[in-house]
């Protein structure tokens, strides 16, 4: 909001986070083919949501808490989404890829072929 009580332009063109987009993430997710006996949480963040998770393999946390799995933005200036995987001994996210719709980004979470966000 700026001084007049109004909206921003920046605020109202952001189209991530929202609701809609941030449940259908987790449904999507219910149908991972690793670790299917925990439950992701998904959180808003700027631009996009943070996937996080328990991590049940203990490779990450061997007290088994929650860790970062992927964090996903969307670029409004590109209109495509950025998908970040969780270097977890830097503690820093590195960039998956460029990607041009979300199913893409959910199809391959939940294949995770390389074992890149699912450890």
């Amino acid at each position: 909001m700026n001084s007049n009580g109004a909206r921003s332009n920046s605020a109202a063109l952001r189209l991530h986070p929202n609701e809609l987009d941030r449940r259908r993430i987790e449904r999507a997710l219910e149908r991972r083919k690793r670790y299917r006996y925990v439950t992701p949480e998904v959180h808003a963040s700027e631009d996009g949501y943070v996937i996080r998770s328990s991590c049940c393999s203990r490779n990450i946390d061997r007290e088994g808490g929650i860790i970062d799995i992927a964090k996903l933005e969307f670029r409004g200036d590109r209109h495509c989404w950025w998908l970040y995987h969780k270097d977890h001994e830097i503690g820093h996210w590195i960039m998956h890829g460029e990607y041009q719709s979300l199913p893409q980004i959910l199809d391959l979470l939940n294949q995770d072929p390389d074992r890149r966000f699912w450890q």
